[in-house]
């Protein structure tokens, strides 16, 4: 084995661990780290989104979720299932000791709904989003509790500054006066986020990018979201929310009303390696079962799979075994109940979905959107 270099230190001169600690001493806190150890940058802890599939494409080589300790975005077009999505990461932060703040502008939270998507009211903070400088300032003053929180911001796009509500309903008026709060908040925010090892989580509106300049633009970034690239900045992940308009799309009941619907999601944005990513699933909103619909997305997250074969309307599974299993699409969810079929499909969601785009194995076009390559000329 070849040895390590040790450089040796000149006399007189301090090693780091000593400089870190006059650097901590003069900031009168700990703003100096070793990455070695444990330290503001590094994700130790995620919080489900209630899907794996979306789990397993956030990270690269590892199940994820909502980092915690950064801020990340759902923005999504309308009736995606933003709010949806937010509820049921309420409910698995609370089922992981993490206290939850939901900011709502849009007064449009069901507690019946968020209770059915797993959310415990007694412990879920409900608080009025009444401007964008009482959000950040409110997140600034919890902070300091020492608590674990989630703070849910519902929606950054809805949320008026202090001189849109005082002032008169001309938008000349109060132009950019948002993106200039949020700009000033982030940068005052992000570290003390990563300090207390709290989660910034904001829902956003995508809009149509009204300020693309060629038709290639347009194509390749047809939407943008309100806040200004202050936020764009600060995010570590951003996941967007389209919906597909087929009739197919939706789940209805036996009489044909609607109760669901598909979505498809793109990450937008990763700091963890998997820019550009995306996947899809379908969202129960109008029965008394309400979130995603996880396992049945997971026949859809493992068609890239060598050990799912497709004859016609049968498709095979190739077990951990190595012995056969044949099934239909509809007998999906049903086969899910073997222990021993389950135990299969998981394995694959790690090799081929998790794994093999970690190790760059396979072809790159089964882990990204085709839309998501710019057109040529």
């Amino acid at each position: 084995m070849p040895k390590t270099k040790v450089t040796k230190l000149k006399k007189g001169a301090l090693d780091i661990a000593s400089i870190r600690g006059i650097i901590n001493k003069k900031a009168g806190r700990e703003v100096a780290h070793s990455l070695q150890d444990n330290n503001p940058t590094e994700v130790n802890e995620w919080i489900p989104t209630g899907s794996k599939w979306l789990d397993a494409i956030i990270c690269k080589g590892r199940h994820a979720g909502i980092p915690v300790g950064k801020i990340s975005e759902i923005a999504g077009l309308p009736g995606t299932g933003k709010s949806f999505l937010a509820a049921q990461i309420a409910g698995n932060a609370q089922k992981m000791g993490i206290d939850v703040v939901y900011f709502d502008s849009e007064s449009a939270i069901d507690p019946s709904f968020m209770e059915r998507a797993g959310c415990d009211l007694d412990r879920l903070m409900y608080v009025q989003a009444a401007s964008v400088e009482f959000v950040l300032e409110t997140i600034e003053e919890l902070l300091a509790t020492g608590n674990k929180w989630l703070f849910i911001w519902d929606s950054l796009a809805l949320t008026p500054s202090i001189s849109d509500v005082e002032g008169d309903f001309n938008p000349q008026s109060s132009m950019a006066v948002k993106p200039r709060i949020l700009a000033k908040g982030m940068s005052k925010l992000t570290i003390p986020i990563a300090d207390a090892n709290a989660t910034f989580l904001v829902l956003n509106q995508l809009k149509t990018n009204l300020g693309a300049r060629t038709p290639a633009q347009a194509m390749t970034e047809p939407y943008t979201t309100p806040g200004g690239k202050a936020m764009i900045y600060a995010y570590s992940l951003r996941v967007w929310l389209t919906a597909r308009k087929a009739k197919a799309s939706f789940i209805v009941d036996d009489n044909g009303f609607r109760i669901g619907s598909e979505v498809k999601v793109k990450l937008e944005k990763s700091r963890f390696g998997t820019h550009g990513r995306t996947c899809n699933f379908k969202i129960l909103w109008g029965d008394d079962a309400v979130g995603v619909q996880d396992e049945e997305s997971w026949f859809d997250a493992i068609q890239i799979s060598e050990r799912l074969e497709q004859s016609g309307a049968w498709f095979t599974l190739i077990h951990n075994d190595g012995s056969k299993e044949k099934f239909q699409r509809k007998q999906w969810v049903t086969k899910l109940e073997s222990e021993k079929f389950r135990e299969s499909v998981l394995t694959i969601i790690e090799e081929d979905v998790i794994m093999k785009f970690k190790n760059r194995e396979g072809k790159a076009d089964d882990f990204y959107d085709a839309d998501d390559v710019p057109p040529t000329e």
